[in-house]
């Protein structure tokens, strides 16, 4: 039988980490957005399973070891006081439905509560010295076993009242006798194997299982006479299952001015007090402890009722038996049971996982994106208070980074980004790809004819020289050569156009670069008029990129800034270079007309132009729009009407 007492249902779970912010124990991790429950970790307080509004936690089954040892016919349920919470209506109908699954005797476990208190009486007189802490509860003794394991020694060395129950009854019967015990605790699972009691109890049902197999053999306790419990029938025991009904049971005076006795229960005040008894902050003799706000409040007390109305059905159950009970007998059963050993021994089981270093913590909060205290949200999506509590829990291997909600939220918008920066690249690729066939096919198609155009016109202009002085023919052959030469240049820039995929990458120096370029527009006398400015930052800028390709954007931008600033009375050009966190950004910042609001959106489509026939083609700028994407980096521009345009690119420092 697997000893997983609780356990994930990996596809139920939603990343909601309700489970997180309520385990104790800090004992559940999450492995690919799963909440897993560590085993050794876990102290099967239940909280977890409480919380969880997917039913994404279970909990280890056992009906179908019950039945085999109802198969036996020498199975006897014990049932915790806290059922007649469970079943407010039809709590004295209980016996007689256990009975009729196959049970041989059904026995209040209260009665084991009765049997331990006066060892817990002798405790409080042997160890003065010392603060001791109620043993009753497995998932409080767990939690101090794992994590406070210098408070071992303060547990008092007492079983459980199942465990004590289920010794009388082995000895009183028979030891060869099956013990099931029935109750809201999902702990008492991990109790019943626990080495130093196990073999006592042989099965342990929640409430939740056993209305399971009522179900499953068709028992309607509506339908049934009420009857009693079998002996031994308990006294003040039934009250355990209440915040202080220990004290009840031993009559230990638990008045709200006697400071020497402190009764806690729910997960946040055991906690604290815990921690204060470590510390050495409670002077308190002893203090009955309940993970659970009592046992009436377990995680698999399987009602509806409230936390009062379950209190009021259990303090009615105590108030309608307690007179019942033959309290000679009681005694009698008590003094029988004077030599059983009622006694343990408690293990440390040390889980803590030793703390981080701070240079680790931060370390781990940067990565999510916190580098000062002011980024630390706190805001508890991620299961833990605060953000260091999850940066420490990552180093300890029980969270991941992708918790943090904010941290998600800008990858998300990171991958978005990505997503949409890669659907325009396909679309670029698509548009290249389309019209790289249309280049081939007019290369092909129009080259050959244009180049024999241009040979026969050429030959002809010479013939036509030699015979005739007439400039008339002579421009007129001109311009038919200037025009066939046009159309192979629109040609030679189809196909760089679609020249998509094919770098060539060297270590460039784009300092050397951008000054190697604008050498011919400085003695253009076409751009005689213009101011050059060329600013290159200190330090080194070198990077692998397509030496020709580059060169193409950089004069293609450079060219436009040129004719834009024809009609300007102030042409100047500047030209910025620098190169920092592993990229470069190239500036061409020029004083023409600016692009018009209208016209903005069309700056990178291809054959768009502003330009007169003849004078571009519209796709200068659409050729460098894909060389750039190619190098994997960003062109674009701010352009202001009358003030000029600021074309920005930005190359990162790709690895050869």
């Amino acid at each position: 039988m697997s000893h997983a007492i609780v356990s994930t249902i990996s596809d139920r779970c939603k990343r909601c980490y309700s489970c997180i912010r309520e385990c104790p124990a800090a004992a559940i991790r999450v492995v690919g957005a799963q909440a897993q429950v560590i085993e050794e970790r876990c102290i099967a307080c239940g909280h977890c399973v409480k919380v969880c509004s997917q039913d994404a936690k279970q909990i280890l089954s056992e009906i179908d070891l019950t039945y085999s040892l109802l198969n036996t016919g020498n199975a006897i349920a014990i049932i915790a006081p806290s059922f007649a919470a469970s079943f407010p209506d039809n709590y004295r109908k209980v016996p007689s439905a256990l009975r009729q699954l196959g049970f041989k005797q059904v026995v209040e476990t209260a009665f084991g509560a009765d049997l331990i208190a006066n060892n817990y009486m002798d405790i409080l007189k042997s160890e003065p010295e010392k603060t001791i802490i109620s043993s009753a509860c497995p998932a409080v003794v767990s939690f101090i076993q794992k994590y406070y394991v210098e408070l071992v020694p303060n547990l008092a060395k007492v079983v459980s009242p199942m465990i004590a129950l289920g010794r009388y009854l082995k000895q009183e019967l028979s030891d060869d006798i099956k013990i099931v015990f029935i109750g809201p605790c999902v702990a008492k699972k991990h109790e019943a194997i626990d080495d130093d009691v196990a073999g006592v109890i042989d099965v342990v049902l929640t409430f939740t299982e056993l209305k399971e197999m009522f179900k499953e053999n068709n028992i309607d306790i509506n339908f049934l006479n009420e009857s009693e419990f079998d002996p031994p029938h308990a006294m003040m025991g039934k009250a355990y299952p209440l915040a202080g009904g220990l004290l009840k049971t031993t009559d230990i005076n638990d008045d709200i001015l006697e400071k020497d006795i402190i009764v806690v229960e729910g997960k946040k005040k055991v906690l604290e007090i815990i921690e204060e008894i470590a510390h050495n902050n409670i002077n308190a003799k002893f203090t009955d402890i309940l993970f659970c706000e009592g046992c009436i409040s377990g995680p698999a007390i399987d009602t509806t009722l409230n936390y009062y109305s379950r209190r009021e059905k259990v303090i009615d159950f105590i108030q309608e038996k307690i007179n019942n009970v033959d309290k000679r007998v009681w005694k009698s059963n008590l003094y029988n049971a004077r030599k059983l050993n009622l006694l343990r021994n408690f293990k440390v089981d040390n889980q803590r996982r030793p703390m981080p270093t701070e240079e680790k913590i931060r370390e781990i909060l940067a990565q999510t994106k916190k580098f000062s205290p002011k980024d630390e949200l706190n805001c508890g999506a991620c299961g833990y208070e605060t953000c260091r509590e999850y940066a420490i829990a990552i180093a300890k291997g029980l969270a991941e980074k992708e918790m943090c909600l904010p941290y998600l939220i800008d990858e998300l918008r990171n991958a978005y980004e990505n997503l949409s920066n890669t659907q325009e690249q396909l679309r670029i690729a698509e548009k290249l790809a389309s019209i790289g066939q249309l280049a081939a096919g007019v290369a092909h198609e129009i080259n050959n004819p244009l180049g024999t155009i241009l040979l026969y016109t050429s030959m002809l202009k010479k013939e036509l020289e030699k015979y005739y002085n007439d400039d008339r023919y002579k421009s007129d052959f001109e311009l038919i050569i200037e025009e066939a030469n046009r159309c192979k240049n629109i040609v030679s820039n189809l196909l760089n156009f679609a020249r998509q995929g094919k770098l060539n990458l060297k270590e460039i120096d784009l300092k050397k670069v951008l000054t190697d370029i604008l050498k011919p527009f400085t003695v253009n006398p076409n751009y005689k008029e213009i101011d050059f400015i060329l600013n290159l930052k200190n330090g080194e800028c070198d990077l692998a990129a397509d030496e020709d390709q580059i060169k193409q954007v950089f004069i293609n931008i450079i060219k436009n800034a040129c004719d834009a600033m024809m009609d300007s009375d102030k042409k100047v050009l500047t030209i910025n270079l620098s190169c920092n966190n592993g990229e470069a950004v190239i500036e061409f910042n020029d004083t023409g007309n600016g692009i018009p609001k209208e016209n903005q959106s069309k700056i990178f489509t291809p054959f768009f132009t502003t330009k007169s026939i003849g004078k571009g083609t519209g796709l200068g700028l659409a050729i460098s729009y894909g060389i750039v994407k190619m190098h994997k980096g960003n062109i674009r521009f701010i352009s202001e009407e009358g003030k000029g345009t600021k074309f920005i690119i930005t190359i990162p420092k790709l690895k050869l």
